[in-house]
């Protein structure tokens, strides 16, 4: 599979939000990331269904949410019907996890679980077989713009081997200080999709400019 550019909105200008999402776009976001926060699991409070909802609107691309809230559980049908084809929850925030993964897929998405950075991999073995995502955080979540902690790239490896091992053919996203000096690293290590904010949204030259300096770099 081509390693996949999903920009997260986190960091896009939210006065013209839906001109951002059609930039990246169109210069080859393939997904768009939406970051849900909810000021307990993370110190941030960010997005709700209403912004998945706004962002399916203007985008064919698949629309990919990352649940980072206590009792995911709770809100994982609004966003699936707010337009989430995948939903991504924290193996950390979900002590019924083979449940809530059982949730999305009823609900009509594929589902992802993410693992923060202090978070072993082999916590996910017990689920590997039966996810269509595994996320890599490679910074501790609830805020953009923080430094990639080089430890994922192993965490990466060892995601790869879990999810071989148990016959799974499940996507590694890794989220958290990706751009275009990693990128082709975290494919190397087993990387299939990408989210960058600050790399795409915070460029120099533009959010479109950002896509095609990751999409160099994995060239």
């Amino acid at each position: 599979m081509s390693p996949l550019i999903a920009p997260s909105i986190l960091s896009a200008d939210f006065a013209r939000l839906g001109e951002d999402v059609s930039t990246v776009v169109g210069a080859g976001a393939d997904w768009i990331h939406v970051d849900v926060m909810d000021g307990h699991f993370v110190p941030n409070i960010t997005l709700g269904p209403a912004i998945t909802a706004a962002v399916q609107k203007v985008t064919p691309t698949p629309v990919d949410v990352h649940l980072m809230i206590e009792n995911p559980e709770r809100y994982i049908a609004d966003f699936v019907n707010a337009g989430a084809d995948v939903v991504t929850v924290h193996q950390e925030a979900c002590p019924h996890l083979h449940r809530t993964i059982q949730l999305i897929r009823d609900a009509g998405a594929r589902a992802g679980v993410a693992i923060n950075p202090a978070t072993p991999v082999s916590t996910l073995r017990e689920v590997a077989a039966d996810l269509d995502l595994v996320l890599v955080m490679s910074v501790n979540p609830g805020f953009g713009g923080q430094a990639f902690i080089p430890a994922a790239v192993r965490k990466i490896e060892e995601a790869r081997e879990l999810l071989s091992s148990a016959g799974s053919e499940a996507r590694i996203e890794v989220d958290g200080g990706v751009d275009a000096s990693n990128a082709a690293r975290l494919v190397e290590a087993g990387a299939d999709v990408l989210v960058a904010g600050s790399a795409v949204f915070g460029h120099t030259d533009g959010a479109a400019a950002g896509v095609r300096a990751l999409r160099a770099a994995l060239s």
